[in-house]
């Protein structure tokens, strides 16, 4: 019998609030899953779909179908705001993969705003450059990718071409850092989710249509988050494995972050904050700013990128501008 399949299961208690996680959204659907690994769908209560990929939830019957009674409480939710609306990605995570390639040249504005929304989040990053195969735009991202690592985030090669000649691909260590974890997969279209999925999850495809059927979603699931299993990331000590594959976006809004707390939420300019002269340093121009003391110039080598200081910049005043 498909786990999709959405039988009522005997001697069913209306009146019973059972467990539950959302492993697929879509409009006012969305898919959950039991504890013994049975999944139906269901409709959350209200006008309003709150439930997220990732949420843990209470649920009871309601005729051939479920209803969400109640929201647990979340260790976290990934998502992103610009002045139009906001868009949830996913609950309760361990980590954030951003995959970003070689070619075409990545933005570094959108992975800063991807690490920044993880930081608010208390989510752990882990980047992973693809198209490692490419020897010359390979080695000129790795290159730009240099204060991200001297900042302590993973950052991890990988060839996720399957015609690629590369000795090793990257892909065992990337699962290193996954192992063990619930992980949002995120980046641009193209950068090679798609691919990455279907490697670690060789039946996604087919768990992709099933969803999509339960769902009555067709074609739209692309734009939809759906969680995985990855039982060959499962760690010996029982830990379960899953990835959330999510759709690919050009922009990323973070106007859900006052600017006063961006610097905390960048990690080369937090190691400083404290030592700033003035208690409500904004670290763009004040005299005595421990951050601006650190921010490489033609005249001081610093541990503070300019790139990264000018990121910083931006986003500060459009975070500012947004709250007039």
């Amino acid at each position: 019998m498909s786990k999709f399949n959405k039988q009522r299961p005997a001697q069913a208690d209306a009146a019973v609030l059972e467990p539950g996680l959302v492993v697929a959204t879509y409009g006012r659907h969305c898919l959950v899953e039991t504890p013994e690994g049975r999944r139906l769908i269901c409709h959350p209560r209200g006008k309003k779909n709150q439930v997220v990929v990732g949420d843990q939830v209470l649920w009871q019957i309601a005729g051939d179908e479920g209803s969400i009674e109640k929201l647990q409480e979340r260790r976290n939710l990934f998502y992103r705001q610009d002045e139009i609306r906001t868009k949830s990605f996913a609950a309760n995570l361990d980590r954030v993969l951003i995959l970003i390639a070689a070619d075409p040249e990545y933005s570094e504005s959108q992975l800063s705003r991807a690490l920044v929304a993880a930081e608010a989040e208390r989510i752990t990053p882990v980047i992973a450059l693809n198209k490692s195969d490419l020897a010359v735009p390979f080695a000129q991202a790795w290159e730009r990718l240099a204060p991200y690592r001297a900042m302590g985030y993973a950052v991890v090669p990988v060839s996720l071409n399957p015609r690629s000649a590369v000795a090793d691909d990257g892909v065992a260590a990337l699962c290193e850092h996954l192992s063990g974890h619930t992980t949002l997969v995120l980046g641009p279209s193209g950068s090679g989710k798609s691919t990455l999925i279907n490697r670690l999850v060789p039946d996604a495809q087919v768990e992709t249509g099933e969803i999509s059927q339960a769902l009555n979603s067709g074609k739209h699931t692309t734009t939809s988050t759906r969680w995985y299993w990855v039982p060959s990331l499962d760690t010996s000590a029982g830990q379960r494995s899953a990835l959330i594959d999510s759709p690919g976006f050009q922009e990323f809004g973070l106007h859900h972050i006052e600017p006063t707390r961006l610097a905390d939420c960048m990690p080369d300019l937090r190691k400083y904050l404290g030592g700033c002269k003035f208690y409500n340093c904004t670290h763009l121009h004040e005299p005595g700013c421990a951050v601006l003391a650190q921010v490489e110039s033609e005249h001081s080598a610093g541990t503070i990128s300019a790139r990264r200081h000018r990121i910083y910049a931006q986003l500060f005043e459009e975070l500012s501008q947004q709250r007039w």
